[in-house]
Order: structure tokens, then sequence, then C-alpha cells
């Protein structure tokens, strides 16, 4: 993830450059033209630097069927959370081993437990 914060930094940066090494052709082009439309020839150009598209939120499911059982992974975290007695969390992790019907959770890191998966 870091490297994609990192990729996403650097393309922004890339999009100022470019805007701004553009500006000065823009006005040149503006000063040619009446003075109203120079003004209204910078507004675009700023508007597309400042705003970068933002990546649609990616769906994600997962279900985890064994043996005529099945369960889906939100329902996995939900109850490792309640078994913890934690509300909110900044990270859960869960871990499933249906041949033995045991779920291992870690939440925080620094809180750990199991229970059943069906």
């Amino acid at each position: 993830m870091a490297g994609r914060k990192k990729t996403a930094e650097a393309a922004v940066e890339v999009k100022e450059a470019v805007a701004e090494a553009a500006a000065p052709v823009e006005e040149k082009k503006a000063e040619k033209k009446a003075p109203a439309k120079k003004a209204a020839a910078k507004k675009p150009a700023e508007k597309k630097a400042a705003a970068p598209k933002k990546a649609a939120a990616e769906e994600r499911k997962v279900v985890i069927q064994y043996e005529g059982g099945e369960v889906a992974g939100t329902e996995l975290v939900d109850k490792a959370k309640e078994c913890a007695g934690v509300k909110s969390a900044k990270s859960v992790v869960v871990y499933v081993r249906p041949e033995i019907n045991k779920v291992y959770y870690v939440i925080d890191d620094n809180t750990f437990g199991n229970f059943d998966l069906f």
C-alpha cells in the first residue's frame, strides 16, 4: 500500500509540474487575446492540478465453505471483535482452520483468541 501512496503522490507532483509548465504557454496565448479571457484561461488549469481523481472503492467478499457449512468473512471478523469485547479496532487478522473447526484472531497486535467456526 505504501508503494501505491508514493506512486499517487508522485503522479500528483508530475501533474502539478506539467500544469505549471503549461501555464506560461497559456498566458502567452491569453495575452494575444482580450484581457477578460486571460483570467478564464487560468482557472481551469488550476482546478485540474488541485483535484486528482479518486479511485472507486473495491467491493470485497469472502465466503468459507466446508463440509456443507458456510460462513462469510465479515461475520468472522465481527464475531472475533465480539469475543474479544472490542467495538472498534485498527486491525483485525483472522486465521481459519476448517479441518479442526477453529478460527483464531489477533486484534490490534495485542488481543488474541479463538472460537469455533461452525
